[in-house]
């Protein structure tokens, strides 16, 4: 089992990265985490750390989110290891579908097998910056589509996305890889605010992999976050998805899988 206090910190790491530039409501049975500018993306409209366990408590959650994401087109919620059965059974009982993802943790210096190249890395700030991590981003979801990891959103969820990164800027940094003229890849880094931090959202260019850069982004975000306070790091992967190996490889640890359940509507 892992430790419970570097569990639990694990935990408000991850939940407070999506907290990130979004209306927070704590309330007894649950945290309500809301974007009214992006109503489409999951990972901003959702409820965590639901401690609802019996049948009038669930109730009073599901019905307090059906209040506060009135009108969006789906329900979220993030399942903890201290969330009740009852209420993730609740959730099966109601149609919601559940989606898992791998979390690895580095608590050592990362473990880097090969010279890492040249490149520039700057940080993302100007709006032409971010229009670059849009068009990349975009790159990344007709990718992901591709080969059916969610099917193809359209071009609005894309930047409703990118623009919901935004907003957890200045405490979230993203950055920008360049070599050969071409900005190619992008990923992120958050300290954390309990001493673990995260980096999240790596992408590189199809034109540009196995080329080291991914791993360059990745060693300069670990150092970013570490200068800002962080010691145990997190970077999560999807478990269809390879990079998972690869962070492996470097020294992340496969600490734990999360959960949750999604409904859309007419689902």
């Amino acid at each position: 089992m892992p430790d419970r206090d570097l569990l639990a910190r694990v935990y408000e790491t991850l939940e407070g990265y999506y907290e990130l530039g979004c209306e927070v409501r704590d309330e007894p049975l649950a945290r309500f985490v809301r974007n009214v500018n992006a109503p489409r993306i999951y990972d901003v409209n959702f409820a965590a750390f639901v401690r609802a366990g019996t049948r009038d408590e669930i109730a009073s959650v599901l019905g307090r989110a059906d209040e506060l994401f009135d009108g969006l087109p789906h329900r979220v919620f993030h399942i903890d290891p201290w969330t009740p059965p009852a209420f993730e059974a609740q959730l099966v009982l109601d149609g919601f579908e559940f989606e898992d993802e791998v979390q690895l943790l580095l608590e050592s210096d990362l473990r880097v097998s090969r010279d890492l190249p040249v490149i520039e890395i700057r940080l993302v700030e100007s709006d032409d910056d971010w229009s670059t991590v849009r068009r990349l981003a975009r790159l990344d979801h007709e990718e992901q589509a591709r080969r059916q990891v969610h099917p193809l959103w359209d071009e609005e969820v894309t930047s409703e996305m990118v623009a919901t990164k935004r907003v957890k800027a200045p405490a979230l940094r993203f950055w920008l890889a360049r070599t050969d003229d071409a900005d190619c890849a992008f990923l992120s880094s958050w300290p954390g605010a309990n001493g673990v931090g995260k980096v999240e959202d790596l992408f590189t260019h199809p034109d540009f992999r196995h080329r080291g850069i991914a791993s360059a982004l990745i060693v300069h975000c670990i150092r970013d976050v570490r200068e800002r306070g962080a010691g145990p790091v997190l970077i999560g992967a999807l478990p269809n998805d390879t990079p998972m190996r690869m962070y492996a490889a470097m020294g992340f640890r496969p600490f734990c899988v999360t959960h949750r359940g999604r409904k859309v509507a007419g689902s």
